[in-house]
């Protein structure tokens, strides 16, 4: 019992570590047409397919969003793969732990791990930190070891702070920013030492090769595609879970009628 209790208390640990912090999350304008879906999957093999693996991925199940074999061979196959391979990378895990302190996760399932919004918030959020070993740190993840890859579509971030001195007024700033954003209460709250809020969000710095609405567009169509391949089969899924219910409820109806030929002679 006491080792149950343990490992529960455990598991509570993230989510109280996160609801310590005042955090806002901006919504994923994630869909699953075919479009969104190819547009994330390229930037997905050009941005982030060079040190994340989806192992759990093989090219050609990307045929089901419409892409042809041609298609994936002459746009999303750039070394000597296969269209029936594993869209796994060559970095080596100690390689990659010595550059960047952790090994890069797979990302085959990372948008069920996370979340869609998290993730949306998380590759828009980067801003130049030159005291972190990639010159990168992020608001939705601090110190992250990853660098920002995407930074010649956005341009460069930088993190600014505003302190106010009453909650109220510190949440109506919030509401105000574009992107995600964090309140941070400070001080004791007694007459000598008055709580402070203070609101950190980034802001635009340095233009990027993409107008900022632009790359929403661009995240949130990779985004998508990690959604996608988290579960491929969602859609189907929820078709056949409908029928499901609609069948149910066909035999609830069934069942009633049933029960009241029954017992009609008793009532």
């Amino acid at each position: 019992m006491k080792k149950i209790f343990v490992a529960f208390f455990l598991l509570l640990l993230p989510a109280a570590a996160m609801a310590q912090e005042d955090m806002v999350l901006d919504k994923a304008p994630v869909r699953t047409d075919p479009i969104q879906l190819q547009a994330g999957a390229r930037t997905f093999v050009n941005y982030c397919l060079n040190c994340h693996g989806a192992s759990a991925v093989r090219y050609n199940q990307l045929e089901k969003l419409g892409l042809t074999e041609a298609d994936i061979k002459d746009n999303l196959l750039f070394t000597g793969d296969k269209v029936g391979d594993m869209m796994t990378v060559a970095l080596k895990p100690t390689d990659a732990k010595q550059w960047f302190g952790t090994t890069p996760p797979d990302l085959s399932v990372i948008a069920r791990s996370r979340g869609a919004d998290w993730l949306y918030t998380y590759l828009r959020t980067f801003y130049r930190d030159p005291s972190r070993p990639t010159g990168w740190n992020n608001l939705a993840f601090a110190n992250v070891g990853m660098p920002n890859v995407l930074w010649s579509l956005s341009g460069e971030n930088k993190l600014t702070e505003k302190e106010f001195a009453k909650d109220h007024e510190a949440d109506a700033a919030q509401r105000a920013v574009r992107s995600f954003s964090l309140i941070e209460e400070k001080g004791s709250g007694t007459e000598s030492d008055p709580t402070k809020y203070t609101l950190r969000y980034v802001e635009a710095d340095k233009p990027g090769a993409q107008t900022p609405a632009d790359f929403d567009v661009t995240v949130a169509n990779l985004v998508a595609f990690l959604v996608y391949i988290g579960e491929p089969h969602a859609a189907e899924r929820k078709e056949i879970g409908y029928g499901v219910l609609f069948g149910l409820f066909v035999l609830i109806l069934l069942t009633y009628f049933l029960k009241r030929n029954f017992w009609s002679d008793i009532h």
